[in-house]
């Protein structure tokens, strides 16, 4: 690896700001192991242009978290620089017709495979001494934002993730990795569009993915346990 160049995983890859993240990161020169289950578009993704770091598809379904499929990809890697949990699941539903299978989808992807990442990737965050997770949570799992009908799970399972965030920030305290949480406000996604049809975000996936790639790559070394928002519109 040349000075300066680190090792960054990323989930939820194969679209909209992950994607741009993913890009950006290689683009900075980093090492980029892009997770997401859509295999095609990673390969697009890897492939796009020649990048002065490196992208490596990593197609692997979250939902259905398999260790040693995981293996497969990391083996040889001991230290990973940044962890980005930015995958996410929308569930856009009135409350009263929410069934259990869909609360355990949203819930699954949104936060329990946040957890089992982290539990994957933090020997290899802990050996490289100064690690950063940073969750990607949305700005409606924010207590006292605006809340949108519809929302409630996708905004439940979002706003765990800050609060994982700071109990994690001490858990890990001593390893000497940071943890943090970004609560993103409205860019223009396929996601968005889901949620909000009639809607047109003044934020760019490459504006929101920018913020991103700044702080994962430098936050950690002024603040710990904090949930950010990051948001120029309402939603």
């Amino acid at each position: 690896m040349t000075k300066g160049q680190k090792t960054i995983v990323i989930t939820g890859a194969s679209s909209g700001i992950g994607y741009a993240t993913a890009q950006l990161l290689a683009e900075k020169g980093h090492i980029v192991y892009a997770i997401a289950r859509r295999e095609e578009k990673l390969n697009h993704l890897a492939s796009l242009k020649k990048y002065k770091g490196r992208i490596i598809p990593v197609p692997f379904d979250l939902g259905k978290f398999d260790s040693n499929l995981l293996d497969s990809f990391f083996k040889e890697v001991s230290t990973v620089d940044v962890l980005i949990n930015n995958a996410g699941l929308l569930l856009n539903e009135e409350f009263l017709k929410i069934t259990e299978e869909q609360i355990l989808e949203v819930f699954n992807l949104n936060f329990v495979s946040v957890v089992k990442a982290i539990q994957y990737f933090h020997s290899r965050l802990k050996n490289e001494g100064s690690g950063h997770i940073v969750n990607i949570s949305s700005v409606g799992g924010v207590t006292g934002s605006v809340k949108f009908p519809g929302l409630s799970m996708y905004s439940s399972s979002k706003g765990a993730l800050s609060i994982l965030s700071e109990c994690l920030a001490q858990d890990f305290n001593e390893d000497g990795i940071k943890v943090n949480c970004l609560a993103l406000g409205s860019a223009n996604t396929q996601m968005l569009k889901d949620a909000f049809p009639d809607f047109n975000s003044p934020t760019s996936p490459e504006e929101m993915a920018e913020y991103i790639v700044a702080f994962s790559l430098e936050a950690h070394r002024v603040i710990n346990g904090v949930t950010q928002v990051v948001s120029a519109s309402n939603p």
